[in-house]
């Protein structure tokens, strides 16, 4: 757990230091310090941290202050106080600080705190809604299946319909090249007229003979031996997407 100390006196600066390297549920490291809010704020700008341990009485902007700023930020770190004054605690409650430490701070005490902010991360993480998942929804002998689109790893114009290729499995999908090019153009890369490829999945460019077309360029995915003709016009863009 990233930690911000934030006091103007040095002295329970360093008392928070040595109790925070005493602390092992949760282990704790200290990621930077500050004496007042705006060294506070520059120090947040160039680390993340977990939790902010801070002091209310500071010469400028005072911690009740500094905890309403980090209020509005989008992914704000928890704060606890640690004062010497309890008369501020309904305020801080109000700001929503996940703990209120008077001084001197007991290491009991103090890792009491930082296990309501880990439990509090815990819970936010999981109240998170889960990533949407694109999905193919293709007929596979009178059933409807559905294939997600990171399993694809090339999908090929052959007749009338498009063979979708993962590392286990061909499927037969009634649709459009051009559609899925135009759909999935971040996900998949033009290597010829007849198919996209998974440009996740691109291992090697590589000469390679065609029976039909004579010398010229292949592209090899992973997950599969097979290999795909890259025409001439498409070389370059093959190229990008192996050296990239």
């Amino acid at each position: 757990m990233q930690v911000l100390l934030v006091d103007d006196e040095a002295l329970a600066r360093s008392r928070l230091r040595t109790l925070l390297g005493d602390c092992t549920a949760p282990a704790a490291s200290v990621a930077g310090e500050a004496a007042n809010s705006a060294q506070a704020m520059e120090a947040l700008q160039r680390t993340r941290v977990d939790v902010v341990l801070l002091d209310i009485h500071m010469p400028g902007a005072d911690g009740l202050a500094l905890a309403q700023a980090l209020r509005t930020q989008r992914q704000p770190p928890a704060i606890v106080f640690v004062t010497a004054h309890a008369e501020h605690a309904v305020a801080a409650f109000e700001l929503e600080a996940v703990d209120y430490l008077t001084k001197p701070v007991r290491l009991e005490r103090l890792q009491m705190a930082l296990q309501k902010v880990e439990r509090l991360a815990q819970a936010q993480a999981g109240a998170q809604p889960p990533l949407e998942v694109e999905i193919l929804l293709i007929q596979d002998r009178g059933r409807t299946e559905r294939v997600p689109l990171a399993e694809v790893l090339y999908f090929k114009a052959e007749l009338k319909y498009i063979t979708v290729r993962t590392a286990a499995k061909s499927y037969i999908l009634d649709a459009s090249l051009s559609e899925l090019e135009e759909r999935h153009a971040a996900q998949f890369l033009r290597v010829h007229r007849n198919a996209l490829v998974a440009r996740r999945a691109v291992r090697a460019l590589e000469k390679h003979y065609d029976p039909e077309e004579g010398e010229g360029w292949a592209v090899r995915l992973n997950g599969i031996d097979e290999v795909l003709s890259v025409s001439r016009r498409q070389l370059s863009a093959v190229r990008e997407a192996v050296a990239g």
